[in-house]
């Protein structure tokens, strides 16, 4: 393996959940400047395939509200028991959380966020534990 392949496969993947495609774009592309690879899905149906045929995703970044039978925060409660390894961050404008709201473990970053705190908070979530 060369080194560029080395580098490639140890970039956490990060699945972006959005409906709004210009907000899944750019927050794509902080990932993409910040060292991340990421995949993206439009609601919780297409997060859920990507979870189950994925398991090298690190993390699940996904907004609260969003179209379909599922928002983000139901949508957090079954990654996280589907697949527990899977880190979770959730963010939102509007919906105002309460204590218990997000699974155990799940972050959330109110919108807008600049991109140096979306990058500070991953970093935060995917450090080795001490």
């Amino acid at each position: 393996m060369t080194t560029t392949e080395e580098t490639a496969a140890t970039k956490p993947i990060v699945l972006v959940v959005e409906d709004e495609v210009l907000v899944r774009m750019l927050a794509c592309e902080i990932l993409a400047d910040g060292g991340f690879d990421n995949l993206e899905a439009v609601n919780a149906q297409e997060a859920l395939v990507l979870i189950d045929a994925r398991p090298d995703i690190a993390v699940m970044f996904t907004d609260v509200d969003m179209p379909g039978e599922i928002n983000g925060l139901g949508l957090a409660h079954l990654v996280a028991m589907r697949a527990p390894h899977v880190k979770i961050l959730v963010t939102s404008g509007a919906a105002a959380l309460r204590a218990g709201d997000l699974p155990a473990g799940a972050r959330f970053v109110r919108k807008p966020y600049s991109p140096s705190t979306l990058l500070d908070l991953l970093a935060e979530m995917l450090a080795p534990a001490p």
